[in-house]
């Protein structure tokens, strides 16, 4: 039990003096820390896509990016869009690549023939 309180002891000593020693030499030396991303620009406002007053007769393009696990979702989806509502032309379109890759041939694609656009990313 002695032998435990003494280490105990001396290791607190150990810590303080330590410490005295860090604080002396943190006093004596300074240094500069930058923010390694650097300056950010503001953020831009996009405002969200005007939204149709109906989907009747409408074309309405979804976008499967193509999350792992997830087509047996999309295909489910799909099914039950065009059963409850059938006055809209449902088109499912794979994107290339991945959610963070460009596609802008679906993009011109979706421009020119569809009203709306529902781009499913996983999450």
């Amino acid at each position: 039990m002695k032998t435990g309180t003494g280490c105990f002891l001396a290791g607190i000593l150990c810590l303080l003096s330590f410490g005295a020693v860090a604080g002396q030499t943190a006093d004596e030396a300074k240094i500069t820390v930058l923010n390694p991303r650097g300056i950010q620009p503001p953020i831009r406002k996009i405002p969200m896509a005007a939204r149709p007053a109906t989907l009747d007769g409408k074309t309405v393009y979804i976008v499967d990016t193509k999350y792992p696990r997830t087509k047996e979702f999309v295909d489910e989806l799909v099914k039950i869009l065009k059963e409850k509502r059938p006055e809209t032309n449902w088109v499912l379109k794979e994107k290339f690549g991945g959610y963070m890759d460009d596609d802008p041939k679906l993009w011109a694609e979706i421009k020119e023939k569809a009203q709306a656009a529902i781009v499913l990313i996983g999450h």
